[in-house]
């Protein structure tokens, strides 16, 4: 069978929002080639990706490929992203070069092609992301192994706005707490909560192939008996309060939802929010204050930030 590469030079800023559209067009993972991965400092104490060939990335910005059959839709499909990424101009999202491209690849290099990106990485001073096709014994006696399959999953579970979620999960996350996940995608941060000791996890996502993603990637982690999956949009379908509402979403969509979050939390309920790239920080945390909410915490890496939020008391 042949494969069609699609690929989508585009800026940090709007990575996420590209790799979004390319799953919506039938993608089942992608990958991305950050420019300024092979200067980043890679221990290999854990088994991650380190001497990296800078002749592999791009030059500026970031490269987010996927692949689709090639078959008698595909002109119109890459039409329709190419046209959905310069909407994203709409949003306040910077696109940069916005150059789409397509090449012919077989099948057997697809199914390889992706794989040399991707190793056990250890993400916070508990949790390691691990392959499912890695053989990866654990190095302290308290740490957190999430396994993933990037093949059926959203992304690799590496990113940044997921580091940073992650991390604020472990710090805040206690027994018992529940936990709603909006636009869980992976599961990667229920499957976090749930390894943290949360008592019930609600995972929401609008997109049929996350819901689908994130269940079998919680059965592989075997916290299906924590983790509920629903499809849904935001919090509109939800009714039930949470001790922590996550979400890894734009910054024009957490603010839609924000007030939902305020409403559903009880007193000093934490509300963590990231995908926010650093210029919107204040814009985020002015509509989060707005909406009632007391800024805990802000938390920056690279060119994200993650924002805890609590709700105070009235």
């Amino acid at each position: 069978m042949k494969w069609s590469e699609i690929s989508i030079h585009t800026t940090h800023e709007a990575t996420e929002a590209v790799a979004n559209i390319l799953h919506e067009a039938g993608a089942s993972g992608v990958i991305i080639e950050d420019s300024n991965e092979p200067d980043r400092i890679h221990e290999d104490r854990f088994g991650e990706i380190y001497e990296l060939k800078k002749e592999d990335f791009p030059a500026e910005g970031v490269i987010v490929k996927a692949y689709l059959p090639t078959n008698s839709f595909l002109i119109e499909t890459v039409k329709e992203i190419s046209e959905s990424v310069d909407k994203l101009v709409e949003y306040g999202l910077d696109v940069g070069i916005n150059l789409v491209q397509t090449s012919e690849v077989d099948e057997e290099d697809w199914a390889t092609a992706w794989k040399k990106y991707y190793h056990p990485v250890k993400i916070s001073s508990r949790f390691t992301i691990v392959p499912t096709w890695e053989d990866y014994q654990p190095v302290e006696s308290d740490e957190l192994i999430i396994e993933l399959d990037p093949g059926m999953a959203f992304g690799t579970g590496t990113h940044p706005t997921t580091v940073l979620c992650l991390q604020a999960l472990e710090k805040y996350v206690g027994k018992g707490d529940s936990v709603i996940d909006v636009g869980t995608g992976s599961g990667v941060l229920s499957i976090g909560a749930a390894l943290l000791g949360a008592s019930h996890v609600h995972a929401l996502d609008l997109d049929e192939v996350a819901v689908t993603a994130a269940k079998e990637n919680i059965e592989l982690n075997n916290v299906q008996n924590i983790v509920e999956v629903t499809h849904g949009n935001l919090l509109d379908s939800v009714k039930e309060p949470a001790s922590i509402i996550v979400a890894n979403i734009l910054a024009e969509v957490i603010m839609t939802f924000s007030g939902d979050a305020y409403s559903i939390l009880p007193e000093n309920g934490l509300f963590i929010v990231s995908g926010i790239i650093a210029q919107k920080r204040d814009l985020v945390r002015d509509d989060l204050i707005e909406k009632g909410f007391e800024i805990v915490e802000s938390v920056l890496m690279e060119d994200w930030v993650a924002i805890i939020a609590s709700k105070r008391s009235v």
